[in-house]
């Protein structure tokens, strides 16, 4: 499986870790930056660029790290087909997966250890999507929405 991985300043650390150890586990991995640090980066490019490679890439999931992955998440939402969850803990992240089809998981590398950040990531890679109908459903409402921007009807 092919893997995205985009940060800001605040995650590189965490984005550099991450590509390392999921390239040994086996994973495909496409670091689409920074490639080098800079404190003065702004996290909207490169979340929007890891979004976008996730959307022409099928089979790959995206990762978005950030100080607290608000911004990375937010960011990544913008780009159609994309739909990126925060992820605090390891049941957040295969509850992304199982119920939302999540495509990417956005994390804040200030607010776990390396360790910690790691299991979740790993927790939302191996997670599939449950294909429960009721979590399809919903969406494909999501995907209308986005298609048409024409608002559902209440009930």
């Amino acid at each position: 499986m092919r893997v995205y991985l985009g940060s800001d300043h605040a995650g590189f650390e965490l984005k550099v870790h991450l590509a390392n150890h999921l390239a040994m586990q086996g994973y495909e991995v496409v670091d689409v930056g920074p490639h080098g640090y800079d404190p003065d980066d702004d996290y909207p490019t490169f979340c929007l660029h890891t979004g976008d490679q996730v959307v022409a890439d099928e089979t790959g999931l995206g990762v978005v790290i950030g100080g607290s992955g608000n911004g990375e998440q937010i960011a990544a939402n913008k780009v159609a087909g994309v739909r990126a969850a925060l992820a605090w803990s390891v049941e957040t992240a295969q509850l992304a997966r199982q119920h939302n089809d999540a495509n990417v998981v956005a994390i804040g590398a200030r607010q776990h250890t390396l360790d910690e950040a790691t299991g979740i990531v790993e927790a939302f890679l191996n997670t599939p999507f449950s294909g429960n109908e009721r979590h399809a459903r919903r969406i494909a409402q999501v995907a209308e929405y986005e298609r048409t921007r024409k608002l559902p009807d209440l009930p």
